[in-house]
């Protein structure tokens, strides 16, 4: 069945893999895409990202393509035969903007329909593509931020932000080189996806949006610093509940206090309580 488009202009956008060691020797991976246009709610129809890839889908956008692409990847494609082949399937290919990387490789594709400048960049574990642009300088700029940040073969860097802060900043350098060239449109949107196959759970700031905004990466940016501060300010409150050591260090600080205040019910041992 033919795949249906959704018409949706998009500009640039940044899709990139991240491999580790774990501190098991297990091989993990960081995948994340990021993105940003002149329309609002980006972050709906194009970001699209799983433990096995990261796509973006944009252009005349078809969603379908991103979202495909990466139930293929967890279906064990490859990514440029699993991109390819859903483009093959797609009667707008032409108009169509769509690239991303796997757990091997990467794809990019700007069809003939696109409107200019447009153009992707791939490279190593990496690819960036951008439509309706002031130009390649945009692209370009992108890339070379991402390289200057990028954390590769270590599962954590205590000096280096968190993957999706990283990504934002790459689209700040695009955005700052000239962005979208469609400066009529004033209403704007950017968002950020984040998976790590080495984490236990996806921290808040692992997939933010700004659906709506006239400055939406430099909201975004500051979305991330509230939510990453949120979170933190939770842990400090409530706690890691899955951190066994602290919870046993406070029930035997708690029974630590009990002893000084009552005697040993009779039977109970001297000790200070469960440890």
């Amino acid at each position: 069945m033919p795949l249906r488009p959704l018409a949706s202009s998009v500009t640039f956008s940044i899709c990139v893999r991240e491999s580790y060691e774990d501190d098991d020797g297990d091989q993990q991976y960081r995948f994340g895409v990021a993105v940003t246009t002149r329309l609002p709610g980006v972050g709906v129809p194009c970001p699209h990202v799983n433990e096995h890839g990261a796509v973006a889908t944009q252009s005349l956008t078809n969603p379908r393509l991103g979202s495909k692409g990466v139930e293929y990847l967890a279906d064990g494609l490859d990514v440029e035969d699993a991109l390819q082949a859903l483009l093959n399937a797609d009667d707008g290919s032409e108009d169509r903007q769509l690239h991303g990387v796997g757990r091997e490789g990467s794809f990019a594709f700007s069809g003939d329909g696109c409107n200019g400048w447009y153009g992707e960049r791939e490279g190593e574990n990496y690819t960036v593509a951008g439509n309706l642009l002031t130009g390649e300088a945009v692209v370009d700029r992108t890339a070379e931020k991402y390289e200057d940040l990028r954390v590769d073969g270590a599962g954590t860097d205590e000096d280096a932000d968190p993957l999706a802060k990283r990504l934002v900043d790459a689209l700040g350098a695009g955005q700052a080189a000239g962005g979208d060239k469609r400066e009529e449109l004033t209403v704007q949107s950017a968002a950020v996806k984040v998976t790590d196959t080495g984490a236990e759970e996806a921290p808040y700031w692992n997939d933010l949006r700004v659906d709506a905004s006239e400055d939406p990466v430099v909201d975004l940016r500051e979305t991330y610093r509230l939510a990453k501060a949120g979170y933190e300010d939770a842990l400090d409150l409530y706690g890691d509940p899955d951190d066994e050591d602290a919870e046993a260090e406070a029930d035997s600080e708690d029974g630590d206090s009990d002893d000084g205040e009552r005697e040993p019910e009779q039977g109970a041992t001297d000790g200070t309580g469960d440890a």
